[in-house]
């Protein structure tokens, strides 16, 4: 069974966001014979390059799922433009009010929404826009909790537990300000093979955490996408995956979490998943990045050193597309080698990111 995995590139400048596609089956066999996904669309002109892009190189006009792995616009705007071009037949996203009294309240209450904090607002009034197109264009509406996967079971998610996931949007509910982190002066640090700056401590957004962890697993190959999700969510995915026999370095490819930010992933969950330092071609990772990255934050060269380090380069988008496949997936004639990012000796030491 071949599979194929694509990473179109997303913003012009600093901003960057996710547009994945995927198939995996008989990829010289009839359509039947394969399942094609979509994993977030980017902004809202990427969603016709990710139509354009699986016509031609998957050759159908639908997509069999796909996930809207969070709320964010760089990840869910461009969804919205396949739902209402291409055929769709399942739409995988989280319905914040159908775990939150507060949602609920103010997703038919302009009184009660007002009174939401900007992030919970966002989230609430993203997912009711995408969940009313589906419904709509009569596409199931599934929410995609820890456990569930595909008739075939190839396709996983891994994470959130619907637990976890109701706990994150019940504190963001809460919230009434939203945190802002202080500026710290930048300076640059050395880093080598094994002298590794990046910590332990890095703390994303709560709208990040609830980000749907997938995995695809052909023929014992592992790829997992991680959206935007941060380390206590990949954590609880980690959790899971150790109690059904992963070893570090099983994975064939993984993304790297919200663009390579520093504040999604440390040495310990980085060590729990892909293994120890000094490994070297253990798998593969991409990276969606935009083309300019002027405060080295999205990657943070610290984080793709630490992927390296484990045996896992970076190859980052920037403005290109990235394609990563088994090796019986029919060629591109216009697609040639990619290369990773190096180990930077000198990383960027700064609050940003």
């Amino acid at each position: 069974m071949g599979y194929e995995i694509d990473f179109l590139p997303v913003g012009e400048e600093s901003k960057g966001g996710d547009a994945i596609a995927f198939r995996y089956g008989n990829l010289h066999g009839l359509r039947r014979e394969q399942t094609v996904g979509i994993i977030d669309g980017g902004y809202t002109e990427c969603g016709d390059a990710l139509i354009a892009h699986i016509e031609k190189y998957y050759a159908t006009d639908k997509a069999d799922l796909v996930v809207s792995t969070h709320t964010d616009q760089d990840h869910i705007c461009g969804l919205k433009v396949v739902l209402e071009k291409m055929r769709v037949g399942q739409l995988l996203m989280h319905l914040p009010w159908a775990h939150s009294a507060v949602m609920e309240r103010a997703r038919t209450s302009s009184y009660w929404r007002n009174k939401l904090n900007d992030p919970a607002r966002r989230m609430l009034e993203a997912a009711l826009e995408l969940e009313a197109l589906a419904r709509a264009r009569r596409v199931e509406v599934i929410e995609p909790f820890a456990g569930m996967s595909t008739k075939d079971e190839i396709f996983t998610v891994l994470g959130p537990t619907e637990l976890y996931y109701e706990e994150l949007v019940t504190e963001l509910a809460a919230q009434t300000v939203e945190a802002r982190k202080q500026e710290v002066p930048k300076k640059l640090v050395g880093e080598s093979t094994y002298n590794e700056t990046l910590r332990d401590d890095g703390e994303t957004s709560l709208t990040n955490n609830t980000s749907v962890v997938t995995l695809l697993d052909v023929d014992g190959k592992k790829l997992l996408f991680t959206g935007d999700a941060g380390i206590p969510a990949l954590t609880h995915v980690v959790d899971e995956l150790e109690e059904n026999g992963f070893s570090p370095g099983d994975l064939r490819f993984v993304q790297v979490p919200h663009h390579g930010s520093r504040n999604n992933v440390g040495p310990t969950i980085l060590d729990r998943l892909l293994g120890a330092k000094g490994q070297s071609n253990a798998g593969t990772a991409f990276v969606s990045a935009p083309k300019k990255n002027p405060d080295n934050r999205h990657p943070a060269k610290k984080v793709t050193n630490a992927f390296h380090r484990r045996g896992y380069p970076v190859h980052a988008t920037q403005g290109s597309t990235k394609w990563h496949h088994s090796s019986d997936a029919p060629s591109r004639s216009s697609y040639g080698p990619s290369q990773a990012l190096p180990l930077h000796s000198l990383v960027e030491d700064d609050g940003g990111a």
